[in-house]
């Protein structure tokens, strides 16, 4: 079951909490929302305002191709893998907290008529059509389902790993165990382990305290619930992340929104642009692109930016 449909304005707020709750566990209320409900309210009057002539020609030009249903199981639980047949090479794309796989529904028909691909969206645990699997969350299990997944669908090499927000952390670990499998990666406003300091993951636990609360008192909604094991979880998970290292064998675009996360927290922003910088500083064959005027929401805000760096990096890799 897809995630129930919300108003413009809750749904302004879920992904700021999904988005920022869950990839860092951050304050949604430091967050500025009034630049999102006003593109939110515009997405709900019409659902194609905001589209580009190329995602309505990339939309048109995929529709031969649907995605199809794949159940997979993993230590006892399913896993729901969407997969648009191409040929060659393959794309992953990974949501962000609190996100299903039809967060990227409008990019997969683009994605598949640009390249060719095969397209591959999922589930993660607790979302979308995929089973609940409770207690905190764990990266270790995220990244095993991933694995299981592209597995049992017979994906072993020449992967294009697209990970926006939250994903970015699956991502990581992922790379460095699957080196051979992925041909590059684009981080879409990703977590990346140099924003994770001690001062700053305190800072985040602070900051979103009263959305862990507000969650708790509704807790079998899948937001809410991925926030909640997020959260008994964070400080010891992202010590750890801090500590991971990219392969470098791996290729890697760094897109680094304009206004991140932190929109209505100056300080934080630059912490968080800091890291992306660092990041990709710190190893080889890795680019970093500014997302002008966009949000952390860079997929929906500027899809033709994500979709060129996505072609870009399957094109190098051919």
């Amino acid at each position: 079951m897809s995630l129930p449909r919300t108003t413009p304005h809750r749904r302004s707020v879920n992904r700021a909490l999904s988005a920022l709750a869950l990839l860092a566990l951050t304050a949604g209320a430091v967050t500025a929302c009034s630049d999102s409900n006003t593109s939110e309210s515009k997405h709900a009057a019409s659902p194609e305002a905001g589209q580009t002539a190329g995602q309505t020609a990339g939309q048109t030009a995929g529709q031969a191709s649907e995605a199809k249903l794949r159940m997979i199981d993993n230590g006892g639980h399913r896993l729901a893998f969407h997969v648009t047949q191409g040929h060659g090479s393959t794309i992953v794309l990974d949501s962000g907290g609190g996100e299903d796989s039809s967060y990227w529904n409008n990019l997969v028909p683009q994605l598949h008529a640009a390249t060719g691909a095969t397209v591959v969206t999922y589930d993660r645990a607790g979302l979308g059509k995929s089973d609940v699997v409770p207690g905190p969350w764990k990266v270790e299990s995220a990244v095993s389902d991933l694995e299981a997944g592209l597995k049992q669908l017979g994906v072993t090499k020449n992967v294009t790993l697209v990970s926006h927000s939250q994903a970015g952390e699956i991502a990581t670990y992922f790379a460095k165990e699957n080196q051979k499998m992925l041909s590059g990666a684009v981080l879409v406003d990703a977590n990346l382990p140099p924003l994770f300091t001690d001062a700053q993951i305190a800072r985040l636990v602070a900051f979103s305290q009263p959305q862990v609360d507000a969650a708790k008192k509704d807790p079998d909604d899948p937001q809410n619930r991925q926030l909640i094991s997020t959260s008994e979880s964070f400080v010891s998970t992202n010590k750890a992340f801090h500590k991971a290292t990219w392969p470098d064998a791996v290729p890697a675009t760094v897109i680094v929104s304009e206004k991140t996360p932190f929109d209505g927290s100056p300080e934080d922003a630059q912490r968080w642009r800091d890291a992306a910088a660092t990041f990709v500083h710190d190893g080889p064959g890795r680019t970093l692109v500014t997302a002008k005027g966009s949000s952390h929401d860079v997929p929906q805000d500027s899809p033709d930016l994500v979709l060129k760096e996505i072609e870009g990096m399957v094109a190098a890799q051919r």
